[in-house]
């Protein structure tokens, strides 16, 4: 996928569902990780998941697309610095993420390798009726995996815009991925993995176990 982007910004346990799943406790303020903007690739690309990662999950979120510089944002004016939002698939190496947290180590190769965040095409925000009002939704081989709805969030777009950019500049084209709600599983080779949002779009790949 091309896009003009200097990182992605992920947010981590933003459903309360979700975090149970996790066997986490929501959390107080939200929880940042970056993937390079070498993960991303677009609709009808091939998610390359190495056999060697162990289980490797689906996350459909929805992508906040960043229009201008961001610094300090304050929560009132901070979907005005927004162009787009789009469809995110934060592709996660589970058990390789698994085994850094019990080691209190880094886990970020677990998020960040190659094909490990399919978006679809952005759309303008000014297309979107309410960011707060969203239905995700992702299915695997046409069966129905994660379901949920964007007025769970626990911090908002606007909250998190605000938050992020009050430590970290928010670059144009940047992308802040706003975590997922519950029903993650296991890829396996040959899966037809489709992420959408009403509103928004859809991104779809096939997983390939290399």
């Amino acid at each position: 996928m091309n896009m003009r982007c200097t990182k992605i910004v992920c947010i981590g346990q933003n459903y309360p569902a979700h975090a149970r799943e996790m066997n986490s406790s929501p959390p107080s303020r939200p929880i940042i990780f970056l993937k390079p903007p070498s993960s991303l690739i677009g609709d009808g690309e091939v998610i390359e998941a190495p056999v060697e990662l162990g289980r490797v999950d689906h996350e459909v979120e929805l992508a906040i697309i960043m229009g201008k510089r961001t610094r300090r944002a304050s929560v009132e004016d901070a979907l005005s610095h927004v162009s787009g939002v789009a469809v995110l698939n934060d592709v996660t190496a589970r058990d390789m993420q698994a085994a850094a947290r019990r080691a209190g180590q880094p886990w970020a190769l677990s998020k960040g390798l190659d094909t490990f965040a399919p978006m679809s095409a952005p759309v303008p925000l000014s297309s979107v009726e309410d960011v707060h009002e969203l239905e995700l939704e992702l299915r695997v081989n046409g069966e129905v995996r994660q379901r949920g709805r964007t007025a769970d969030m626990l911090f908002p777009p606007e909250q998190l815009i605000a938050y992020i950019s009050s430590y970290m500049t928010l670059e144009e084209g940047d992308i802040i991925a706003t975590g997922t709600p519950e029903g993650v599983s296991g890829l396996n080779d040959g899966d037809l993995v489709e992420a959408s949002i009403s509103g928004v779009g859809k991104v779809s790949n096939r997983v390939r176990r290399v």
